[in-house]
């Protein structure tokens, strides 16, 4: 049981890590008025629990029905577009109500369902789902196997206090 809950703070912890790479990446090359996190930390939960809720549909879901390859990968692009895009929906009206800003705004898309969600964006939840779950997370995983459950400790109890700080420091 302790292993689990590792593995999933383990992986919390490191899809939040990867979601401010990418994010970062995104405002450093691309789009450059974009906000990427209410941290302060290097981590944006909301690829954390994405990510965590993912690997519980995959482990939960999928190892319980039996169903052939193709319709797994569809299944999952469907689910995860749905989850994630119902994630950054609430992501979204939180930020704007707790902290009062309002991070992204996907109402100038084409399929736009107010500021905080789009069936485009949804689409891209999928997709990176998809790339996340067959190509990231085996190598993710093989390094969760070597993390001393003190470094996940430590980390988690930073990533707690950011957390805190940043809720006090509003």
């Amino acid at each position: 049981m302790k292993e689990k809950i590792l593995y999933y703070i383990n992986s919390f912890l490191i899809y939040s890590i990867i979601g401010f790479l990418l994010e970062t990446t995104l405002k450093t090359f691309f789009i450059k008025d974009m906000n990427n996190g209410i941290l302060y930390g290097p981590w944006i939960p909301v690829y954390g629990i994405g990510s965590v809720l993912i690997i519980i549909i995959m482990r939960f879901v999928f190892n319980r029905i039996k169903v052939s390859r193709p319709l797994k990968i569809i299944l999952l692009f469907l689910f995860s577009a749905i989850i994630l895009s119902t994630i950054e929906l609430i992501g979204g009206i939180l930020i704007e109500k707790i902290f009062g800003k309002v991070f992204w705004d996907y109402s100038d898309m084409k399929f736009s369902m107010g500021h905080y969600i789009s069936l485009e964006m949804a689409l891209v939840w999928g997709v990176m789902s998809l790339v996340v779950t067959y190509l990231i997370k085996p190598f993710i995983d093989k390094i969760i196997k070597k993390i001393p459950s003190i470094i996940t400790y430590l980390v988690f109890i930073t990533f707690i206090m950011d957390v805190v700080f940043t809720f006090l420091l509003k």
